[in-house]
């Protein structure tokens, strides 16, 4: 098995160190020298997932040269940035998105966007529940793995499946890449609720009116219901609306708490895909003509086009409807 990850922050260097874990040779790309200095020096990223020794057969390199030999590549960089990734990738590799978002200014999902950049390559989604930390100490995981093609999805899980990181293989595509999309911006909105002290009632009624959402968007653009309903979607919105380990959540809570987006973002060094993600989703709402009243809430505060209170009071005053 010669697999490798582009991107090296905290959930790509977590697959690699997942991947790497019975001694296979795995090529982590990082945009960064320090982190290609660190993991092959130290088997450390102090830069993205401090604390978590990895595995002396991860290797890393800035060269994207070095992924030529691979046989299996998963893809791991900022949603917005994954067309240009993948069209300078080996054409017919099998390539693992892992990303999980919409791309501004055509409203595709990353799978439609791999297939126009490397029409040659097979494509498979690995998406659901996963905090990177937790991942990379080797702590139980489950997780969805879809792709088109039975065969070639099966082969994938076998290589790699691991005693505490298990996927479930769909062949539900859209449905796996909505649920991850989707739930980032849910997750900013359950932040902002935790960050204003509105309570559990409020984060327990945006999970579930949230999950709706999704769930229309999801049909209206193809996808299963089951699969919205399975890990990748709810599994994943009610584990990234939980923690602040959740970098969505975390930034939907200095929201709540009255910092302004722009603070927030500048100050990251990673990136919290929901923020991205939450005006590209209401325009394919919009054109899908699908409501999204949490989704549209989550953009007014992003935008800072109203004050938080007036977001919170314009959402509780929407007309009563049945459920």
């Amino acid at each position: 098995m010669k697999a490798g990850v582009i991107g090296a922050g905290a959930w790509g260097t977590a697959l690699a160190q997942t991947l790497s874990s019975q001694g296979e040779d795995v090529c982590l790309w990082a945009l960064e020298p320090e982190v290609v200095e660190a993991v092959n020096r130290d088997h450390l990223n102090p830069l993205y997932l401090p604390g978590i020794p990895l595995n002396a057969s991860v290797r890393a390199t800035g060269d994207m040269a070095d992924m030529a030999d691979r046989d299996l590549l998963l893809i791991v960089s900022p949603a917005q940035h994954l067309r240009g990734v993948v069209a300078g990738l080996p054409a017919g590799v099998p390539l693992i998105l892992c990303s999980k978002g919409i791309e501004a200014g055509t409203t595709l999902l990353m799978s439609e966007v791999a297939q126009q950049a490397q029409p040659g390559s097979p494509i498979a989604v690995l998406s659901g529940p996963t905090f990177a930390h937790e991942v990379a100490k080797g702590l139980p995981t489950a997780i969805t793995l879809a792709c088109g093609d039975a065969e070639l999805g099966s082969r994938i899980a076998a290589r790699i499946a691991r005693p505490a990181f298990r996927p479930y293989l769909s062949d539900d595509i859209v449905g796996a890449e909505i649920g991850g999309a989707v739930k980032n911006v849910l997750a900013i909105a359950c932040g902002v609720a935790e960050g204003a002290g509105l309570g559990l009632n409020a984060r327990a009624s945006l999970i579930s009116r949230g999950f709706a959402e999704m769930t229309r968007f999801g049909l209206a653009r193809g996808a299963r219901a089951e699969t919205l309903s399975g890990l990748s979607g709810l599994g994943d919105l009610v584990l990234t609306c939980s923690s602040t380990n959740s970098r969505n959540f975390s930034l939907g809570k200095g929201l709540g708490e009255g910092r302004p987006a722009s603070e927030l973002l500048a100050n990251r060094r990673t990136v919290a895909e929901g923020a991205f993600t939450a005006p590209v989703l209401r325009e394919a709402a919009r054109a899908a003509m699908v409501e999204m009243p949490v989704v549209e809430a989550v953009c007014a505060l992003l935008e800072d086009a109203a004050p938080l209170g007036q977001v919170i009071d314009a959402l509780l005053a929407r007309p009563l409807r049945p459920e």
